[in-house]
């Protein structure tokens, strides 16, 4: 099992709400771990907006709680009550990613038996406060998370794996049952990586020059994204009509073939070309920009559409989805490498890549 970084953070931030608290005197500071627990969050952005949101949150529980107790006592119904206002409240405020913490801060302070009960509701609330500021300080120092490495390596491994099944799949040689679970798979860490392009964008830079430069790389991300999903659109759409390509001319299948080889060739040198492993070669560009020669293999499909028989229409069109899908798919890895080239052809300097093993 791997312990990924947030599950280390969020140990790391429990200790140090609870050594803060017991440093500051602070009764109860369980409170204090427990503050730690709600607030760590996966991106630096993330954790910031949070502690605003928490204080907002926190000041309502401990305020809906002061008053309920000062007007109406600190029965459990009472508690109940003050509970539900509190939710009423931080819906209205449409910070309801907070409802927890804001709970914890209401019982804590009107679970509290003291003359002094102002006082210890002010301390309580402190307590809460210092797990909340723990959480964003060692999120802000401590392993702080490297999403654009995740999000390359995964891009990449996903890539890798519909081209097993692409050639697979081109060549009638792929298991139906173990491609149709993979498929569900894949679809799966295609929404991961949606995720991690998410938590990338959040990150926020001190240097304007950094966050421009990781605009454009944002761009070029999110079309590896979109050309990863075209591919995987071109590998169900070769699953579903496995069938009618059982039946299909031994010419155009092979035609097929071959320029779903040649694309996938090359938008394996587009990624490995992003972080530098693969050189830009302008000859091989040219060559390949429009490798898929669309009006060739259009005409020949409908050629043989024609020659077919009237009972095989209704499969043949099906055939068509196959070549709309890996026209698509060639229109996204065209522009794609359109994308690249500019990245990596203007401002060098701003647009460095450094991606490392994760």
């Amino acid at each position: 099992m791997k312990l990924g970084a947030r599950i280390l953070k969020t140990g790391v931030a429990i200790v140090l709400a609870l050594y803060v608290a017991e440093f500051l005197q602070l009764p109860s500071p369980v409170f204090a771990g427990i503050a730690a627990v709600f607030a760590v969050q996966p991106t630096i952005y993330r954790s910031y907006l949070s502690i605003v949101e928490q204080i907002q949150a926190n000041l309502i529980g401990a305020g809906v709680a002061v008053l309920f107790v000062l007007l109406f006592g600190q029965h459990t119904v009472v508690i109940g009550l003050a509970a539900i206002i509190a939710i009423a409240l931080i819906l209205k405020f449409k910070i309801e990613n907070t409802i927890g913490l804001a709970l914890v801060t209401l019982i804590a302070i009107m679970e509290i038996e003291s003359e002094d009960f102002i006082l210890f509701s002010f301390i309580r609330f402190g307590t809460i406060m210092v797990g909340v500021f723990s959480s964003f300080l060692v999120n802000l120092i401590f392993l702080p998370p490297k999403y654009e490495t995740k999000l390359y390596n995964q891009i990449s491994s996903v890539s890798e794996e519909i081209f097993k099944w692409l050639r697979l799949s081109s060549r009638q040689a792929s298991e139906f049952s173990l491609l149709k679970k993979d498929i569900e798979k894949l679809n799966e860490k295609l929404v991961a990586t949606e995720q991690l392009y998410l938590n990338f964008k959040e990150e926020r830079y001190y240097l304007k020059q950094k966050e421009a430069a990781k605009l454009r790389k944002l761009v070029v991300y999110r079309q590896m994204i979109n050309t990863n999903r075209k591919s995987f659109t071109t590998l169900k759409r070769f699953h579903r009509y496995e069938n009618e390509l059982l039946h299909l001319p031994v010419e155009i299948l092979s035609f097929l073939k071959d320029q779903l080889d040649i694309l996938m060739i090359r938008h394996e040198q587009l990624i490995l070309q992003f972080v530098g492993k693969s050189k830009l070669n302008a000859d091989a560009s040219d060559d390949h920009r429009l490798s898929v020669e669309r009006r060739e293999l259009s005409k020949i499909f409908l050629q043989e559409m024609q020659l077919v028989d009237e009972h095989d229409q209704f499969e043949t069109y099906h055939l068509l989805h196959i070549l709309s899908s890996v026209l698509e798919y060639e229109e996204q890895v065209s522009h794609l490498e359109t994308l690249i080239s500019s990245f990596q052809c203007y401002h060098q300097d701003e647009n460095e890549v450094d991606i490392k093993d994760a």
